[in-house]
């Protein structure tokens, strides 16, 4: 079979930053799909979408000129349908053979389950590959994702963009094709300023090389690692080292064809303002890089990245330095500002905004948070003072101006701010320090990569946002539906379990649940008096009797959601976070049966059972486990508590009664200190005895009285073997 390269490339206008990866990749996915879908062999070796702001394009290593011999069986009508009594066809087989275009006697028969049918097979040539590639190319392009299609000229079809030129090599064959009204060539084009004319592409082999002398990059990771080496060298010459953030790089990857690094830099004055606010500047408005000094701090210096290679830098440069300005002097006079105001005077403004209609204003969260730290904090060893202060400041920056123009800076400049205010000076410094850090540590993790706080005050003010935050959304019906969750409570429900499991911090969930629980469903009460009292109110104003106004029962709001509920929706989230880690299904049902009130528990049990897991009694046990709860399952009426040496008639049941106790006296100082791995190393050595009981011993006797006893051994043994994890779930 002969294979020739293949080249697609589609030119059009600057297509869109944000969806170029995606319509490059659809494009590869769609060509390769087509040929393969039509039998055509593709080599693709290491091939991988290519494409620029100004291009799309597939390379494609080797890809079969001619598809293979093409073999179609088209079934007919069973024979005792086909053929009349005196072996003649019916209509119903010769309008199958004038279907197929052969006489019904060329036609061949099959048998299925219902008997023997005719069916008409046919081998016809494969199609040059070059006869196949243009409908290839139109049907790739018509799957790919492209929400607001754009239309130009005359023509019906749309694109993404505006398209000028199309490629299309088979070898050094151009295919002969059409394309949104354009004839493909062997023409593509270089770089808008940098190269003049056309770039002619001979082969598809030469087509990387071709466009790189046309100064274009049309390999991404050639780009990348382009701006990449010439960002670090910028920054290498005035002693910096670059800030390059992925997300940052992704974006200026897909604004260049041919990436040119050049160092600017702005006045040190504005140095003042936190830092973040100018990197969210310049990465995020302006697609800079910021460059960080010796001590990890920003500097006055970023690149820039510029489409070409100017003759003129030093104009760029002032370009670059000027669109800045403007965006600081903003941030630098909202952070003076916010200054002067204070953080304390911030949270004044916060009753009068609304965090959710039934549960009330921003400031009767804060107060309902402030309370659940207190509570928190005298478990975890952190001052409930301080942490209830830290609390009722932890959304005052929301009503700062640097956070109203840049969200992202939530919490982050109430660090800055909580360091300056005056308000706060009754503190000493480290408290102050701590107070500080916590309020940026609250909204940790901030997205699924993010680290969980790590200070103890940090912790204790995160673990009590996202409590009340679950609970007020349980307790006013916003648990998420599909894909909607708009107050983020599975991103909630996880960054508590991390939190907890992370940091390794033991505290009753259900406990802190109930109280969360408890404040929300005060909260609705509150707000539902408040709007009634405000309709009644309304209504006298209007010559309305208060008595007609409807009052508020316990029918016009939420009851107070079951706790399980909220555990329930905690453990759903921890399924993924382990499903991540490698954890077996099996493993965490194990543990999650037993619904242990601390998350850093279930986290030491689960690492315990995968311990136990590997031992070559666990299979044995976990089935003897599950065995012992469907026979006591079954029992009708109490079993009882003690177990009768007096009532063994067997000796493998005096010997099982003898290794639990003793199981028992070993394993109770390590339960209780919760070395899970320990109790399950000791268990395991009950497998000699529980194999040897199920063996010889029959549970269900007749007298009432062995009976019984032995239920009682049994439910004494699942007792211990249940009390780390529900082991029978390890049993298939």
């Amino acid at each position: 079979m002969s294979l020739q390269p293949l080249l697609v490339e589609i030119g059009t206008e600057e297509l869109p930053v944000g969806a170029l990866p995606g319509l490059a990749q659809a494009l590869f996915d769609g060509v390769i799909d087509g040929l393969l879908k039509r039998g055509i062999a593709v080599d693709r070796d290491d091939a991988k979408p290519l494409y620029t702001p100004r291009r799309l394009a597939v390379l494609l290593p080797g890809v079969a000129t001619m598809q293979p011999e093409q073999h179609a069986e088209l079934l007919g009508p069973y024979v005792n349908i086909a053929l009349d009594a005196a072996g003649q066809p019916t209509r119903a087989l010769q309008g199958f053979a004038a279907k197929a275009g052969v006489d019904w006697s060329a036609l061949a028969r099959t048998a299925d389950a219902r008997g023997e049918r005719f069916v008409h097979r046919a081998t016809t040539p494969g199609a040059a590959t070059a006869a196949l590639l243009p409908q290839i190319v139109r049907e790739a392009v018509a799957a790919m994702p492209i929400p607001k299609p754009m239309r130009w000229g005359d023509r019906a079809e749309g694109f993404a963009r505006p398209v000028h030129w199309w490629v299309l090599l088979h070898g050094a064959q151009v295919v002969a094709g059409e394309l949104f009204g354009l004839a493909a060539g062997h023409s593509s084009r270089g770089h808008r300023f940098m190269h003049e004319g056309a770039v002619r592409i001979d082969a598809p082999g030469d087509y990387v090389d071709a466009l790189r002398n046309a100064h274009v990059l049309v390999d991404p990771d050639e780009r990348r690692a382009r701006i990449v080496r010439e960002v670090e060298a910028a920054a290498a010459s005035v002693g910096g080292v670059a800030r390059i953030d992925a997300d940052n790089l992704a974006q200026v990857e897909c604004l260049s064809e041919w990436p040119s690094a050049v160092l600017c830099s702005f006045e040190r004055d504005f140095l003042a303002v936190p830092a973040e606010a100018l990197i969210a500047t310049m990465e995020a408005n302006q697609k800079f890089f910021p460059v960080l000094d010796a001590d990890g701090k920003l500097s006055e210096h970023f690149v820039g990245i510029a489409n070409l290679e100017s003759t003129a830098v030093a104009e760029v440069r002032k370009g670059y330095e000027r669109v800045i300005r403007p965006r600081f002097a903003d941030a630098r006079f909202f952070f003076d500002a916010d200054l002067k105001q204070g953080l304390t005077a911030m949270n004044d403004g916060l009753t009068t905004v609304t965090y959710q209609a039934r549960l009330g204003s921003v400031a009767a969260k804060v107060a309902r948070v402030a309370a659940l730290a207190q509570a928190i904090a005298g478990e975890v060893g952190v001052d409930p003072a301080l942490a209830r202060r830290a609390a009722e400041l932890s959304k005052a920056d929301l009503q700062s101006r640097l956070v109203n123009e840049f969200p992202e800076l939530q919490g982050i400049a109430g660090r800055y701010y909580a360091l300056r205010d005056a308000a706060l000076a009754d503190l000493d410094a480290d408290a102050r320090a701590q107070l500080a850090q916590a309020l940026d540590e609250a909204y940790m993790p901030r997205f699924s990569a993010d680290a969980v706080a790590p200070s103890p005050l940090g912790q204790v003010l995160a673990i009590a946002e996202r409590l009340d935050t679950l609970a007020g959304g349980f307790a006013a019906g916003l648990k998420p539906t599909g894909n909607k969750d708009p107050f983020a409570l599975r991103r909630n429900a996880l960054g508590l379990a991390r939190t907890l499991i992370e940091r390794g911090i033991e505290l009753d969930l259900p406990k802190l649940i109930k109280i969360a629980e408890a404040q929300a469903s005060m909260a609705l009460r509150q707000t539902a008096l408040q709007k009634v009292e405000s309709e009644a109110a309304r209504a006298k104003s209007k010559g309305v009797e208060a008595s007609g106004v409807h009052t508020v029962t316990t029918d016009d709001i939420f009851p107070n959601q079951n706790v399980r509920d909220i555990l329930d929706f905690i453990l759903d989230r921890l399924h993924g976070y382990y499903a991540d880690q490698g954890v077996p299904p099996q493993q965490f049902e194990a543990v999650a049966a037993l619904r242990p009130a601390s998350l850093h528990d279930f986290d030491r049990r689960l690492k315990a059972i995968a311990e136990f897991a590997l031992l070559p009694e666990a299979d044995a046990l976990a089935a003897a486990n599950k065995r012992i709860r469907n026979i006591l399952k079954k029992v009708e009426g109490d079993i009882p508590q003690a177990v009768d040496p007096a009532l063994f008639a067997e000796a493998a049941e005096r010997e099982l009664a003898a290794a639990v106790d003793a199981a028992i006296a070993d394993s109770d100082a390590a339960l209780a200190a919760g070395d899970y791995v320990a109790v399950l190393g000791r268990l395991a050595r009950l497998r000699p005895q529980v194999d040897a009981f199920f063996d010889q011993v029959m549970v269900n006797v007749d007298d009432a009285a062995v009976r019984h006893n032995r239920l009682a051994l049994l439910q004494r043994l699942a007792a211990r073997l249940g009390s780390v994890a529900a082991i029978e779930h390890l049993s298939a």
